[in-house]
């Protein structure tokens, strides 16, 4: 098709190909950026260009893909051949709009970004992989990974792979031995093939064993002596010869033992439309030596000819060398091993010092590398019964008349041998008793459970002593056991009297006063829980005014636990009850003659007023109105007397209280920067008997309110013209925080000043610069405004003085430069020197004419006179 028909049909062709969507397509004549995909039909209509510029005729394309990028004379940008992302995903071409061939407006330039479509499968790079895997290889740790590439965009699922394994073969249980992770197409072995994968049978050698075809027919001929056939003709030795040959020169490509397909797929494999491709893997299963032949068991304090080969290693490279580690911080390490891999007990074991060892084998190779991973062997201590039983002796107590097979106690032992063995089993049985007879006692064989067989009686016997023998299957012990019989509780304490009477008492007797001294005795065994005596007091004293103290022998103390209060309980008539620790016998019980009565009378005194409350304390704002009540104090008289209140201590004159009411109200401002707290004391009386009074101290905390701004700490300064340095402005608010610092500085009329710079250093200072020097000496009067953190503050007038200062940096006026009038005290002073002097003429004066008006008078007289 020749161009010119080629152009004539680009408008129908665009129309098949884009339909009603071409309207989309059409733009001005700017700078664009499109989006094509790769693989389209050609022509494809990608872009028109809509000419404002009535005389455009054609246009120019320059750039890449020129070859496959075209445009028509009315602005059709096209594709010619269609755009492989592969090969190339980005173009930019430069297109000039021409009235005939003469470029009316600036080129622009047009991106265009090839789309990635799904039309590469994914490919190996291999199409057969090769591999080999031990035995035993762990579930799950890679031996071998295929891969594979796909030619699309690596950012678009076209290129996302997954990897899957199709087949397994053989396959006789349709188990599969072997799994990919799909993700990265690594190959490793299920659980299945951890445990069922086995490489053919072949010959063992060790380390700097020969290995040639002459020391094959040696170890034949040690296995089948004296052959009737001669080895080379041997179909035996053949087979075996063939077998060894195979493993030495192995292939998998000729004979693997397992082959997988392996399939991967585009689009991660989540779609039907996926691509995809296939390979094949060829596995040979290699035999494992190296096995762990633990747990090993030894028997401990085995008697042998040390060292003692206990088990054998073998590593997959006939010439690794071993080591032994020690896993444990063990001061013992009684193994050792040999070149072969064979494990040695240099020793003895004892179980009772270490029950387990575990040893770690190291394979290496001359330069120290691990040929196989490390193992750890574990090597366990047979027990032995090597221990005799160990039994607790001790004392028993048991009560009299007990019933017959009561639990006296337990017979403690044990062995050291090993727990839950025959080695450690015990068995108890009772060697003597004394006295022998009667036979009163039996041993649980098992459990050392020891029972009386009948009623014992303290009169008849107070104490046993049994031998019991505890033996294990091999060792036998004895210990000895008393056994004591006890009172049983069968008598009452009794109170010397069943009633103390009455006893009176003032109600501010005090605390630990002994009230009376209360007895008891009991017939039981001195010495035994059965007469121990215990007093409780039973009845009448629900306020727990009252307690008792008591020896034990049956003597009680009876003494005031509380504060007595005549208004509230004026009388008690207390019941104490005498009892015993131990239980009574059975059909015993405690009776009237087991308790006692004491009355107890309590007589009124006259008692000072009682406050409510022990703490007094009132936190109020300093703002607090004058008149205020900041707190009542409430007491009350246990009498019921009238009484009044008044409160000392006020050094400051600013709290009053209410005589009658004892509320206490403000008579004057607050000011917490005075005094933030302080105390006053508040004394109720009785108005008939002020002696009879409580005081009460009461803390009063002022808390700060806003009721001050920040000052100037310093209201004047002054700069040298020569060498201007910023002046500190420091501010203080007497006030606490929050009403306090920060503070902020600023020029009062709120705006930058040309001649000065204001610079907030910290909370409570700032920076004063001059920014202008003046041509003369010069006063200033900066009005600053400081705030405190709330906002509150004043304007405050600071005066600094520029001027010429000396070497010692201090202002200097010159002598010229005095001004002629004088200072309002200068005058003063002036003033009051002449009038002085006037009067001390006037003084003399007078004298003078004294003296001459008097004669006779010497010349001290007249010395003395003008003093």
């Amino acid at each position: 098709m020749t161009p010119m028909v080629h152009l004539l049909l680009l408008p129908l062709l665009f129309s098949i190909a884009g339909g009603a969507g071409l309207e989309d397509k059409k733009g001005p004549f700017k700078n664009q950026v499109l989006d094509v995909p790769e693989g389209t039909p050609v022509p494809y209509a990608i872009f028109q260009f809509q000419m404002t510029h009535e005389g455009v005729n054609n246009f120019r394309l320059n750039g890449e893909g020129s070859d496959a990028i075209k445009i028509s004379k009315d602005g059709w940008l096209y594709l010619e051949k269609p755009l492989e992302w592969s090969e190339n995903n980005n173009f930019v071409i430069e297109v000039e709009a021409l009235e005939d061939d003469t470029i009316v407006e600036d080129p622009i330039y047009v991106t265009i970004n090839v789309l990635d479509i799904n039309n590469n499968a994914p490919t190996f790079n291999q199409s057969d992989y090769t591999a080999v895997v031990r035995e035993n290889s762990q579930e799950g740790v890679p031996f071998t990974r295929v891969f594979a590439l796909d030619q699309d965009d690596p950012t678009t699922p076209n290129a996302h792979l997954r990897y899957s394994l199709i087949s397994q073969v053989p396959n006789k249980h349709n188990t599969l031995l072997f799994q990919i992770n799909p993700n990265t197409g690594e190959i490793s072995t299920t659980k299945e093939g951890e445990i069922s994968l086995k490489a053919r049978e072949t010959i063992q050698y060790g380390r700097g064993d020969d290995q040639s075809i002459d020391a094959l027919k040696t170890k034949f001929n040690e296995y089948c002596p004296n052959p009737e056939i001669p080895t080379d003709e041997n179909p035996f030795f053949t087979c075996v010869e063939r077998a060894e040959v195979r493993r030495r020169n192995m292939d998998p490509m000729e004979g693997p033992d397992y082959s997988l397909s392996v399939r991967v797929q585009d689009l991660e494999g989540a779609s039907a439309n996926a691509l995809s491709g296939a390979t094949r893997v060829h596995i040979i299963i290699q035999q494992n030596l190296w096995i762990n032949p633990g747990p090993i068991t030894v028997k401990e304090n085995l008697k042998e000819n040390y060292p003692l080969v206990i088990a054998k290693v073998q590593s997959n490279d006939p010439n690794a060398i071993y080591r032994l580690v020690q896993k444990e911080r063990w001061p013992k390490f009684p193994f050792q091993i040999t070149v072969n891999g064979e494990i040695q007990l240099t020793e003895e074991l004892d179980r009772e010092e270490k029950d387990m060892y575990i040893l770690v084998v190291v394979a290496e190779d001359d330069h120290q590398n691990l040929v196989d991973r490390p193992m750890e062997i574990q090597v366990v201590v047979e027990d032995v019964n090597d221990n005799k039983p160990v039994c607790e002796e001790g004392v028993f107590e048991v009560q009299e008349d007990e019933a017959v097979g009561s639990l006296i106690g337990q017979l403690l032992a044990h062995d050291n041998d090993e727990p839950g063995t025959l080695n450690s089993l015990l068995s108890f049985t009772i060697v003597s008793q004394t006295p022998s007879t009667p036979v009163v006692f039996s041993i649980d064989a098992a459990s050392g459970e020891i029972r009386t067989l009948r009623l014992l009686r303290r009169r008849d016997q107070q104490k046993y002593n049994l031998n019991f023998r505890v033996s294990d299957p091999v060792y036998s012990t004895e210990c000895e056991v008393i056994i004591k019989v006890i009172d049983v509780n069968n008598e009452l304490p009794l109170f010397e009297k069943n009633d103390y009477g009455s006893y009176s008492l003032q109600e501010d007797t005090h605390i630990g006063h002994t009230v009376l001294t209360i007895k008891a005795t009991d017939a039981d065994d001195p010495g035994s829980g059965s007469s121990l005596i215990e007093f409780y007091i039973s009845a009448g004293n629900d306020d727990g005014v009252f307690a008792l103290e008591t020896d034990g022998d049956g003597v009680g103390q009876l003494f005031i636990a509380k504060p007595l209060d005549f208004e509230s309980s004026p009388t008690y008539k207390l019941q104490i009850d005498a009892r015993n620790p131990e239980p009574l016998m059975k059909g015993l019980e405690y009776g009237k003659e087991s308790t006692t009565f004491v009355s107890v009378s309590v007589t009124d005194v006259d008692e000072a007023p009682e406050f409510s409350l022990d703490i007094l304390a009132v936190t109020v704002p300093e703002n607090t109105t004058k008149g205020a009540v900041l707190l009542t104090v409430e007491a009350k008289d246990p009498e019921g007397k009238e009484i009044s209140f008044k409160l000392d201590g006020d050094t400051k004159g600013w709290l009053e209280i209410d005589a009658a009411t004892g509320q206490i109200r403000t008579k004057d401002k607050l000011d917490r920067e005075t005094l933030e707290t302080f105390e006053v004391t508040v004394t109720a009386f009785e108005k008939e008997n002020p002696e009879k009074s409580t005081e009460r101290v009461v803390s009063v905390r002022l808390l700060d309110v806003n009721d001050n701004v920040p000052k100037l700490t310093e209201s004047q300064a002054f700069i040298c013209l020569k060498k201007p340095k910023p002046v500190i402005i420091k501010a203080h608010d007497a006030d606490n925080a929050p009403f306090s610092q920060p503070f902020t500085f600023t020029f009062a009329h709120g705006k930058k000043s040309p001649n000065w710079d204001l610079l907030t250093i910290d909370g409570t200072t700032a920076k004063l610069t001059l920014k202008k020097t003046p041509s003369e000496d010069k006063t200033f009067m900066l009005p600053i405004n400081i705030k405190d953190s709330a906002g509150m503050g004043v304007t405050q007038s600071f005066e600094v003085r520029v001027c010429n200062c000396t070497e010692l940096g201090y202002c200097y006026i010159a002598p010229s430069e005095h001004s002629s009038k004088l200072g309002t005290g200068t005058t003063v002073g002036i003033l009051v020197g002449t009038v002085g002097f006037c009067i001390l003429v006037f003084i003399i004066v007078i004298k003078r004419t004294n003296k001459n008006n008097k004669k006779g008078l010497t010349e001290e007289e007249e010395r003395n006179a003008m003093m």
